[in-house]
């Protein structure tokens, strides 16, 4: 089963453009929630069988289809991407991500080695902090949080840094973008936000649309730049 949800996924990352239509979660997968975000991006969330209890899926799509694949854990760890090379967490990490001491002491610091596919790796350190705040979007009501996460390779070059604010629903054990900036390894600090704008459930109109809908103007959209911070976990 992992090895056909393997070829599924690096199949539809590498897949030609997307019409407007309906996306189908791979075999043995059931989708529970699509979120349609800024920066033109919908992404749908889903389970799958073979994975292990807490464990969830995510695709992220812009108009030309799906072009990033991740898996956390009930902690929010980042398990595992694709896009479409694959990327997964190094065992034994240092100082593991928990969304549950965040929600408990208000606050997580992570250190972690991620490898990918190609032999590249890398390490992030970090911290996510809740601010006190709660914001309410689309009437689902999150928590605010402060993130600051920065990735190293091996020889401990910044590769790349981002800060900011991110959300949690803590009752999904889910982390969605916000307001940031992010530093691609230049020097330059860029503005991002990729914050969720419509949550749409199992029987609504929208679930699974291919298409986003949200700054989507060929003019300002910005195919180069990462669309959120680490923790909700989009790639450039």
């Amino acid at each position: 089963m992992r090895v056909r949800l393997f070829a599924l996924l690096v199949a539809s990352v590498m897949a030609a453009p997307t019409l407007a239509g309906t996306w189908a979660a791979p075999e043995g997968c059931e989708a529970f929630l699509t979120v349609q975000s800024k920066s033109c991006r919908v992404s749908h969330y889903y389970r799958c069988e073979a994975d292990s209890p807490g464990e969830q899926w995510r695709v992220d799509m812009d108009q030309e289809g799906p072009f990033f694949y991740s898996k956390i854990d009930s902690e929010g760890q980042w398990l595992e991407s694709y896009d479409p090379i694959k990327q997964t967490l190094d065992s034994g990490p240092a100082d593991p991500a928990s969304m549950s001491d965040l929600v408990s002491e208000g606050m997580d610091t992570w250190s972690f080695g991620l490898s990918k596919a190609d032999g590249t790796a890398t390490r992030a350190e970090g911290y996510d902090r809740l601010t006190g705040k709660s914001v309410l979007i689309d009437g689902i009501t999150l928590k605010q949080t402060e993130v600051d996460f920065t990735e190293f390779d091996q020889s401990g070059t910044v590769l790349r840094r981002s800060k900011g604010n991110e959300y949690i629903n803590p009752e999904w054990r889910l982390f969605f973008a916000g307001p940031g900036e992010t530093d691609l390894g230049d020097g330059q600090w860029l503005p991002i936000d990729g914050s969720p704008v419509d949550f749409v459930f199992p029987g609504e109109d929208g679930f699974l649309a291919t298409q986003p809908i949200y700054d989507c103007d060929a003019l300002t959209a910005k195919a180069d730049l990462p669309q959120s911070l680490w923790r909700a976990r989009y790639e450039p």
